[in-house]
């Protein structure tokens, strides 16, 4: 048995495991492309008319914004570029809402469920096949892994043996149905492969643990990654600031960062914890943003020593881990990146397809008689 024959059994085999899941990885893939976008025109009620008036504070937001969910703990106050409304979070392991506020009067114009958001059970489905996280999640990651071979053996497989057949390669050929099948498989599979390592690389490393510690110690040149965790107060003082911490820190930030576009402040989990202000001069990519941490009580700023910390005081290897999600949907590269992702999940989503009908057709001739 040729080497090109081991690869191709090796090719067939992972495909028939890993198929369908890898299917609907890209079909969702391509939903989730352009989830901003859509938002943007579905969901009016992200925007407000701009005013002269000022904004109001973060704890009057937070005031407002847990009277209309009493029973939940609020997450932070998200403030957007003039014209888009204020966003509370309210999360938890057992739910997951955002409130929409008028910047300027304090107006509820939505409270949202994100159990019940489209795009948000497209995620859960993506990510974890709409299973407990412990079993969706390996699944998700294995079959991702197993893509990853594939791929790997069908650039081998499409690898041409001369310049005559290199030239077949890049074109269709239009004869009959059979033929265009394979060719869809062969060159769209071979065109999408180059954007699609990223994806799934990128996949990998939200799926094992030991694949992200891996990535940051190559990039890094053997340095270990330091998990994220959110630093506490020295000492709890007896009596609490006249002026709540979060307005203090929220005018402090607005004027270091006067260009921000998305300014997140968020709200303490207990009395020992720390409040963490995030500001992003990009409201879409996550990478950028500045992740600034404060005592509560004496709001000293406190210093991390994992990746979300100040942009300029990351590494390399920092830049890329912080970059995972913003190159999985392609928004490192702005609207042209989303539109490659989205074009290459739709391949991707066709592989499985237009491999086994090759395979089927090829299964119907072997069996076919000698004589008829």
């Amino acid at each position: 048995m040729s080497f090109k024959q081991i690869i191709k059994k090796i090719h067939l085999r992972l495909g028939f495991i890993s198929g369908i899941i890898v299917t609907f990885l890209g079909i969702t893939g391509c939903i989730l492309a352009f989830q901003h976008e859509i938002e943007r025109i579905t969901n009016p009620y992200q925007f407000v008319e701009v005013q002269e008036n000022p904004v109001l504070k973060p704890s009057k937001l937070q005031e407002i914004a847990v009277q209309a969910l009493p029973e939940k703990h609020i997450h932070g106050i998200s403030y957007h570029e003039p014209g888009k409304a204020i966003v509370a979070t309210f999360y938890s392991e057992d739910y997951y809402y955002l409130v929409y506020l008028n910047p300027y009067s304090g107006e509820v114009l939505k409270v949202k469920d994100m159990g019940r958001d489209f795009f948000r059970i497209i995620v859960n489905g993506h990510f974890y096949l709409w299973l407990p996280p412990h079993i969706g999640q390996p699944i998700v990651a294995s079959a991702t892994l197993i893509f990853v071979i594939i791929l790997i053996t069908g650039i081998i497989l499409w690898w041409p043996r001369n310049s005559r057949f290199s030239r077949q390669n890049f074109s269709f050929k239009w004869i009959r149905a059979e033929r265009l099948n394979i060719d869809l498989h062969r060159v769209l599979g071979f065109y999408a492969s180059w954007i699609l390592i990223f994806i799934t690389f990128t996949g990998l490393v939200w799926g094992f643990q030991w694949f992200a510690k891996s990535t940051y110690w190559i990039t890094s040149g053997g340095k270990q990654l330091t998990e994220f965790y959110m630093p506490t107060v020295d000492s709890i003082p007896e009596q609490k600031p006249v002026i709540p911490a979060i307005d203090v820190l929220w005018q402090r930030m607005t004027k270091e960062y006067p260009s921000a576009k998305v300014l997140e402040v968020h709200i303490p989990e207990n009395d020992s914890s720390a409040i963490e202000v995030a500001a992003n001069p990009d409201d879409k990519t996550y990478w950028k943003a500045d992740y600034r941490y404060f005592d509560q009580y004496t709001l000293n700023e406190i210093e991390v020593t994992h990746i979300y910390g100040k942009l300029d005081s990351t590494t390399v290897a920092d830049k890329i881990a912080r970059m995972n999600y913003d190159i999985h949907v392609g928004a490192i590269a702005g609207l042209a990146g989303k539109i490659l992702a989205f074009c290459a999940s739709l391949i991707a989503a066709s592989l499985p397809v237009t491999g086994f009908f090759i395979w089927r057709n090829r299964k119907k001739r072997q069996q076919r008689p000698l004589f008829q």
